[in-house]
């Protein structure tokens, strides 16, 4: 004779377990189109700095001071003294997004390194650059402490007409996704310099490489 207390557990546990398995799968299905969906909207908000190219219009870039120095189309623009740098690179956001210029640094003997330099070595813009996507702009930093150990390097790398890099941080208009582009400085002829971009690393995402 069945015994249909039995069997009706039995068949109450199983209905159970496949509508279990059936909101499990609902869920990792539902998180990973949560996932692609975030993705997808990252990407559009996602910028990417790189050089101007050469037939761009040179940006003029201005300081504090007054001083300004002008950066033609996949160039920098200097201005050195015994008082004062001025440097400005032409740049180019290549991304879908606005991007927000934050800090800056100057590598000089070790411009071929293959890491970025550490976060704390950065100096901060004092006001914010912006770069449209797709669009023109520039960025701008200067060192005004003849003293300092940074402003003698700065000029005699510059005097001696020898290949720098800038390295650049920078994010979304969020404060998210931010990025670090390193740009060679490249002497050419007796007055100009060539700006290049070199390498690009993620910061709050994995690196494609």
């Amino acid at each position: 004779m069945a015994d249909w207390v039995t069997i009706s557990s039995l068949a109450t546990a199983g209905g159970t377990l496949v509508l279990a398995g059936a909101t499990f799968a609902a869920v990792r299905s539902a998180n990973r189109s949560t996932r692609l969906a975030e993705q997808s909207l990252l990407a559009g908000l996602r910028p990417l700095l790189t050089s101007s190219r050469m037939d761009d219009p040179p940006q003029k870039v201005y300081f504090v001071d007054g001083k300004y120095v002008v950066a033609p189309g996949g160039q920098a623009g200097l201005d050195a003294t015994d008082e004062a740098i001025y440097l400005g690179i032409a740049l180019r956001n290549a991304g879908s997004g606005i991007a927000v210029l934050h800090g800056w640094t100057m590598l000089t003997s070790e411009v071929r390194q293959l890491d970025h330099r550490p976060l704390e070595e950065f100096t901060r813009l004092t006001r914010d650059l912006y770069l449209g996507a797709g669009s023109l702009g520039y960025w701008q930093g200067s060192f005004r402490d003849p003293s300092s150990e940074e402003f003698i390097e700065a000029l005699r790398v510059i005097r001696e007409r020898e290949q720098f890099g800038i390295e650049i941080l920078y994010g979304d208009e969020e404060g998210g996704q931010r990025r670090i582009s390193r740009f060679g400085v490249l002497p050419r002829g007796e007055r100009e310099w060539l700006a290049e971009a070199g390498r690009h690393w993620n910061l709050d995402r994995a690196d494609p490489r």
